[in-house]
């Protein structure tokens, strides 16, 4: 018996391959918890917004954690903040260009010139804590990704504050 169902059908069109498949599954599930949650508009965007920003900082074993804390901390829904966070794990296969765009944006405000050896991405929290590695890598992937992330949270709070608005108007007894 094959463990793995088929790749998922549209009524309106073809199969899709089954990590789209899954991808769209994620997708289509957080979305519904994110529009259903017991809390206001304002909370879940601001939450949603926060985990966005920091999942494309380059805080890889810390951005979880960081986007949880400040959403506790700005008072918003931590749940919102720890689901879009995960979003960018979801879409690991893109993020390693995206890394690799910011660490060059950052060494370019910086005016440090990019390294012309290979670069090495893998850090553990033993590695942050190290001087040397914080300010040659993490440094200047941090300051790059600031011009992703801020634009993308600033899109997220105002575009999920439209969405739940819209839904929760449409739900409303009338």
């Amino acid at each position: 018996m094959d463990r793995h169902p088929p790749a998922t059908t549209s009524s309106d069109g073809p199969r899709l391959p089954r990590p789209l498949a899954r991808l769209k599954r994620w997708l289509v599930g957080h979305h519904m918890t994110l529009m259903t949650m017991a809390d206001t508009p304002h909370s879940i965007a601001l939450g949603s917004a926060i985990g966005i920003f920091f999942g494309f900082t380059p805080l890889w074993s810390l951005k979880t954690l960081l986007s949880i804390a400040v959403a506790w901390i700005c008072r918003c829904n931590k749940i919102a903040a720890a689901i879009a966070v995960t979003l960018h794990d979801v879409l690991i296969f893109a993020m390693p260009a995206i890394y690799f765009a910011e660490y060059k944006a950052g060494c370019w405000i910086l005016l440090r010139p990019a390294p012309s050896h290979r670069v090495r991405f893998q850090f553990g929290l033993y590695d942050y804590l190290h001087w040397n590695v914080f300010v040659r890598l993490v440094w200047p992937a941090l300051v790059g990704s600031l011009f992703l992330a801020i634009p993308s949270a600033i899109i997220t709070y105002f575009v999920m504050r439209m969405l739940i608005s819209r839904a929760r108007a449409g739900q409303s007894p009338g």
